[in-house]
């Protein structure tokens, strides 16, 4: 059901609005519902939170290039975000955002900002074939899989996930072995995708080493991501893909269509492998 605030906003606006503070720079109340366990938020939701300061003073509407490092894990509550403007132009501008709890920083980010278009891409890659959505594995809070409940974090009520059952062996006790996870994804709120939802989007599928058999937390290190298009109203579908699990390490790459079957979204990280 959808959830709006007193003013009218959607769960997802209300949770990423920013404010301006008196000394200048932004703060912002960073919502507890976003948590991926532990009271740690994911790392989508700070990346549109942080767009959202950059936007504020920005020429241009839309995030189209935003690389983040995640100097510490993220706790709900009061931030600040310091703004720092660079160079602007007729068709993009750079930002620099630097967002800080009580103890200090935790997530450095830069965004290029610019006018997303409509016209038609020259070549994009096609859609995965993936089952429509009522077909698909309903990963809510609470749904059974493998013999046991989705764990009731915050982030799994925000975010309506459906896993391609394809990829989703492990959520069943049999994990394939590779990994690659694909899954319908929309706000549980009923707002529609734009350039902020994707950038949410990039980073909300559980990890790939899943697929594995290598279950746990994988705190993303280094975030990019690539806003290619608006994405058109409804389900989008998100395909992420690991090149190599090794040292420790995990790399994905995350691949975003809209229900029109557009690429709009792109991304590649780095993360801490599970133990």
């Amino acid at each position: 059901m959808p959830q709006n605030d007193a003013q009218g906003l959607s769960e997802f606006d209300a949770a990423t609005a920013v404010r301006r503070s008196e000394g200048g720079g932004f703060v912002a109340d960073l919502h507890p519902g976003w948590d991926v366990g532990s009271g740690i938020l994911n790392g989508g939701y700070l990346l549109a939170v942080a767009a959202r300061a950059a936007l504020a003073d920005s020429p241009h509407p839309h995030p189209v290039a935003v690389s983040a490092s995640y100097l510490r894990a993220t706790p709900p509550g009061p931030a600040s975000l310091a703004v720092t403007p660079g160079p602007a132009g007729r068709t993009l501008a750079h930002t620099g955002v630097v967002l800080s709890g009580p103890a200090g920083p935790t997530l450095s980010v830069q965004v290029t900002t610019a006018a997303l278009g409509d016209d038609a891409p020259l070549r994009s890659v096609p859609v995965p074939d993936v089952p429509p959505v009522e077909s698909c594995l309903q990963a809510g809070p609470g749904a059974e899989m493998g013999g046991h409940p989705v764990p009731a974090v915050g982030l799994r009520h925000r975010v309506e996930t459906r896993l391609d059952p394809a990829t989703a062996g492990w959520a069943l006790g049999t994990p394939s072995g590779e990994p690659v996870m694909r899954a319908w994804l929309r706000l549980a709120d009923g707002r529609e995708p734009d350039p902020l939802t994707l950038l949410l989007f990039a980073d909300v599928l559980p990890p790939t080493s899943w697929s594995m058999g290598l279950m746990g937390w994988a705190p993303t290190v280094q975030l990019q991501v690539l806003v290619r298009a608006r994405p058109a109203p409804g389900w989008c579908l998100a395909e992420a893909r690991a090149n190599e699990i090794a040292g420790g390490w995990l790399d994905e790459e995350y691949r975003i269509w809209d229900s029109s079957g557009r690429l709009v979204a792109q991304s590649r990280q780095l993360a801490r492998a599970p133990r």
